[in-house]
């Protein structure tokens, strides 16, 4: 019994020192304080809509004031040259993706596709779009 117990204690001192040093270890920019809009001041009465916010909001207004002003890769992207050899390049975390072009100027309807990973597209304008890993 007491050595089932000095095992099982042994196991979470030795993981939760894992953690906290691979937590320490990791880097990856400037620390993030979570807490930050939660603690009520002296001058606030109520927290702000950080404070309020969960989730992929919360995930949303932390990138923003980081200075990441699209966290979700949504806005519109300039076309690049188009060809085989150089297609316009469209980030992406998954291996496929729903884009949409605009063929003229003026045009008042999108021709919408879908890209997957590692295989070019041609739109039917002419232009090429691929695929592309989005850097964390």
């Amino acid at each position: 019994m007491a050595t089932t117990l000095l095992r099982t204690s042994a196991s979470v001192v030795r993981r939760t020192v894992a953690y906290s040093c691979a937590r320490a270890a990791s880097g990856g920019g400037p620390p993030i304080d979570y807490q930050k809009g939660k603690i009520a001041s002296d001058k606030v009465t109520m927290p702000d809509t950080l404070g309020h916010a969960v989730g992929i909001e919360r995930y949303e207004l932390l990138a923003k004031m980081a200075g990441n002003e699209d966290p979700f890769e949504m806005n519109v992207k300039k076309r690049a040259k188009g060809t085989v050899d150089e297609p316009t390049l469209i980030p992406s975390l998954f291996e496929k993706r729903l884009v949409g072009c605009i063929c003229e100027e003026d045009a008042v309807s999108i021709n919408w596709m879908h890209l997957h990973k590692g295989e070019p597209r041609r739109c039917e304008c002419g232009f090429w779009f691929k695929l592309v890993d989005l850097p964390h």
